[in-house]
């Protein structure tokens, strides 16, 4: 029987605790206290404080497998490996191991684990940086190398510097391929990009073959494992942090970092010996249901079942973390996967209500590895099968729309013509998805200008620079950047925190947190608007606290125990057995707030008021269906 990606998951956690690993929990789709970023979108993610140097309470040896989003992939699903949503098995080195025990270790775990063909395994190195005065990783192919020639595999090497120069002279039968920017690892991409402060270095990625996939020239004259063409498959990625950008170039990091992601989908597929992802056990029940429920079959519309596939799973666990359909941030992305994958049931015929169903089989795919999730799985149907609800209503108020621009509108006595900026108004402003708008056009006789995809790329592109541009910046341990002013607002934070709790009860849960150096912005669970003689109570408490200068200390402490006493976290976050609490006050006699946090704070409260500043809360407005958010100042 084929092995399951429950299978997968499972083994490779227990092959790295066999080296001495802690399984750390998953990290929240949405990350807490970073305003950089809407999700979750690797397994470093969270890590990157640690990476930096900071000590773990698991110590240094860690795996686990983390979910994750990206929202920009989502026009590349349909294809037969990219997905929005997955799953990222991870391991990480804090200063501990390097590249041999790596990269040994997960071609270990592929062929003797999973049982993969070791022939059909290739990688790729670092060909280096001159200019960087970063060499080329000959180590890492040396280590390639050895275990190549244990496992009698040949290993010729092939220096290609770009995927365009490997798309003109091919990669052949090389083992071990060298390319530049694609081998270098940061958040940023190239070397030369990485903003000052930021982590990085080479990078070794694995790849497998599926020799009956031919190539398609439409990439390129010739194929090599980076070619997009699906003939090679990526299944992970070990980046050997090791080194810092700084204003003069790049020095090392005090310590030697492994940083390994690899997607669980992709390994799944590769020890099923299918290049389609949606043929694994964590996505084939899905096409199942829509097959049942459509009476259509997955090889005639695939594309349509894959897209579906993906966005309701990526929505499912949206929902489960919190995530509430609307029309910012992350529920923004979240109600446009809903609503694209209702988009594509319409293709399939399927135009009664169908999220639950489907969302039921996901749930039930993933509840027993992910208990949490299966805790919520009635708020996750039901926020899912409301948002269908609406959107059907949406789809009728785009018909009204359409009508009355196009049909009812008249210029000179002329029908008007649809053209690519009326489309987006539609999409954009009513929702309505732009292929319907077009097949509407053209059922109904209205006019479509020939260049209206061309204009609708445009207004496309126009907002996605807006978007690109607003949430432009840096992570660094969760704040905007480590200034002083931002530390105080974090303090801030805090302190607001216990005094809302205090004011509207204890049902306030912090949902959310924006810090920059201009405010602060906090989000928490609260089901009406705060009445101005509340705002100014917050106000008030706060600035006690401040007068009163209470210190700033921290320190590690058991979990479970820290909760049972009280302390304070963020809604939704996973911990492990230690964590790190910030006590407003002394933690062993008289304080006023306790609570989990990363941070870094002022060493004491009054540093808050430095020339006569007092906390004032400038706004106070709904982020969500019950969820307030408040903005605040130190002025």
């Amino acid at each position: 029987m084929p092995i399951s990606s429950q299978e997968v998951r499972k083994k490779y956690l227990e092959f790295f605790k066999r080296q001495n690993h802690e399984v750390i929990p998953r990290s929240l789709l949405v990350p807490q206290n970073d305003p950089t970023t809407l999700f979750t979108s690797s397994g470093m993610q969270p890590l990157i404080p640690y990476l930096l140097g900071q000590v773990h309470p698991n110590g240094k040896l860690l795996t686990n497998s983390q979910t994750c989003l990206r929202s920009q992939d989502i026009e590349e699903v349909g294809d037969n490996r990219h997905t929005t949503f997955f799953e990222m098995l991870g391991n990480w080195s804090l200063g501990d191991y390097f590249k041999r025990e790596q990269l040994n270790w997960f071609f270990e775990f592929l062929t003797s684990e999973i049982k993969l063909d070791p022939k059909r395994i290739y990688v790729s190195c670092f060909i280096g940086n001159e200019e960087a005065g970063i060499p080329k990783d000959t180590e890492s192919a040396d280590i390639w190398t050895q275990i190549f020639t244990s496992a009698g595999i040949d290993h010729d090497q092939i220096d290609i510097g770009t995927e365009e120069n490997g798309a003109r002279i091919g990669g052949g039968d090389k083992r071990i391929s060298f390319y530049g920017d694609k081998n270098w690892w940061s958040r940023s991409g190239k070397a030369k990009d990485m903003p000052v402060g930021e982590p990085g270095g080479p990078d070794s990625e694995v790849f497998y073959l599926f020799p009956n996939v031919l190539h398609n020239p439409e990439y390129g004259d010739k194929c090599h494992v980076n070619c997009d063409c699906g003939r090679y498959i990526e299944l992970g990625n070990s980046v050997f942090m090791e080194y810092l950008k700084t204003e003069s170039g790049f020095t090392k990091l005090p310590n030697k970092n492994v940083d390994y992601g690899g997607g669980l989908e992709r390994i799944s597929a590769a020890a099923i010996d299918s290049s389609d992802v949606f043929r694994i056990s964590l996505l084939w029940p899905i096409i199942q249901k829509l097959e049942e429920l459509s009476g259509k079959k997955y090889d005639s519309h695939t594309v349509a079942m894959r897209v579906i596939a993906d966005h309701i799973r990526g929505a499912t666990f949206l929902a489960a973390d919190g995530v509430i359909p609307s029309n910012k941030e992350q529920g923004y992305v979240m109600r446009r996967l809903i609503r694209r994958a209702i988009r594509f049931a319409f293709e399939l015929g399927i135009e009664q209500n169908f999220l639950e169903d489907v969302t039921r089989v996901i749930l039930g795919l993933y509840g027993e590895d992910f208990p949490d999730v299966k805790q919520n799985s009635e708020h996750v149907i039901a926020t899912l099968a409301r948002e269908e609800k609406i959107f059907r209503q949406t789809l009728k108020k785009g018909l009204f729309e359409f009508d009355k621009m196009y049909l009812k509108g008249t210029n000179e006595g002329h029908q008007l013509v649809l053209d690519g900026y009326g489309v987006f108004k539609l999409y954009d402003t009513y929702g309505f998805p732009w292929e319907l708008v077009v097949e509407e056009a053209y059922r109904r006789g209205v006019g479509v200008t020939p260049e209206w995809k061309k204009d609708f790329d445009n207004a496309m592109e126009e907002q996605r620079s807006r978007s690109r541009t607003a949430t432009r910046g840096e992570f660094k341990g969760g704040l905007a950047d480590h200034s002083e002013i931002s530390t105080k607002y974090h303090t801030a934070t805090h302190l607001m925190y216990r005094a809302l709790r205090m004011v509207l009860g204890d049902h306030v849960i912090q949902r959310g947190s924006n810090i920059t150096a201009e405010r602060l912005r906090f989000d928490f669970s609260h089901p009406e608007k705060m009445t101005s003689e509340q705002i100014q109570r917050v106000e008030d408490i706060v600035n006690e606290q401040i007068k009163k200068d209470w210190p700033m200390s921290w320190r590690e402490e058991n979990t479970n125990e820290a909760l049972a006493s009280g302390v304070m976290g963020a809604f939704g976050d996973r911990y492990g057995d230690r964590v790190k609490v910030y006590t407003v006050g002394d933690p062993e006699g008289e304080y006023y707030s306790r609570e989990i946090c990363g941070g870094p704070h002022v060493d004491h409260t009054g540093q808050l008021s430095d020339g006569g500043k007092k906390f004032k809360i400038i706004h106070e407005e709904s982020s969500s269906a019950g969820v307030r958010r408040i903005k605040a100042v130190l002025n």
